[in-house]
């Protein structure tokens, strides 16, 4: 059964991940390139305030043009990235199984769905928003992917613990209030980790010269909006196509499956 429902998860993640990726190309590109152009100017402005003092500007190459990295490149790695959220989906998808109510399992693969979307995007996007190219520092990479792994792992420990405490409270309180005491404790406990987390922007400022004239403006303000906006609802696309797409899939392999089955382990 397990084994069936993960390949269910692998199919919808893919499919999630393939039209993330038209969106994406339709909407977040356009920004993307408008980031380039940005710091391809910005570089030329500092090769010139380099050159003015005698420093050897130095050479740039790519080794994949815009068009591959655009398409291909973006393609690949959005519908990869949604074959392996399929698979984390359908692994929580089968623990949840006959574990969290009477839930249909088409309720069910919506619920565990948006709580994937909130639990691996959403929350760590709000301390850690998604940049453009052209933001962020070389030399800080690794600091600030690790802030945003333990954004995550928090977010989703977060996550669990709040379903588990929903459930222990649900004799005392009834479903609705032991629903909203859980949810205040997730957003408390989020928000003192997002507090104690350090705070990382990088957003470039206006690039002046010597005499702090400005040779060059920050980082437009439109574009990173925009950006951020759109990798939202890139996201929302994957994982609500997981939702919907595994949904009814779910509901045809289970109606087959005898109702002791659903509940295992």
């Amino acid at each position: 059964m397990e084994r069936r429902i993960i390949w269910r998860g692998l199919l919808a993640g893919a499919i999630g991940g393939l039209l993330a990726f038209v969106f994406a190309r339709v909407f977040a590109e356009p920004q993307i390139q408008r980031a380039i152009d940005y710091e391809d100017g910005r570089d030329h402005a500092q090769e010139a305030l380099n050159s003015a003092v005698g420093i050897t500007p130095h050479e740039h190459g790519e080794t994949f043009s815009r068009a591959v990295q655009g398409n291909v490149g973006v393609g690949v790695g959005m519908i990869l990235f949604g074959v392996a959220m399929g698979a984390l989906f359908a692994v929580a998808y089968a623990i949840c199984l006959g574990r969290i109510g009477r839930l249909r399992p088409r309720s069910l693969a919506v619920l565990v769905a948006g709580g994937g979307f909130l639990g691996i995007y959403l929350v760590p996007f709000v301390k850690y928003p998604a940049d453009p190219p052209a933001i962020g520092d070389d030399d800080t990479i690794r600091q600030r992917s690790g802030y945003y792994l333990l954004m995550v792992v928090a977010s989703i420990l977060f996550l669990v613990l709040t379903v588990w405490l929903g459930k222990r409270l649900q004799a005392r309180f009834g479903t609705w209030n032991a629903t909203l005491i859980a949810a205040g404790a997730f957003l408390v406990a989020t928000a003192i980790v997002m507090l104690v987390l350090p705070r990382v922007a990088e957003t470039p400022e206006p690039l002046t010269d010597a005499t702090g004239r400005i040779m060059f403006p920050g980082f437009p303000a439109d574009v990173l909006f925009h950006f951020r906006f759109f990798s939202v609802g890139a996201q929302l696309v994957l994982w609500a196509t997981i939702g919907l797409v595994f949904a009814p899939m779910a509901e045809r392999l289970l109606a087959r499956t005898p109702a002791p089955a659903l509940v295992t382990g």
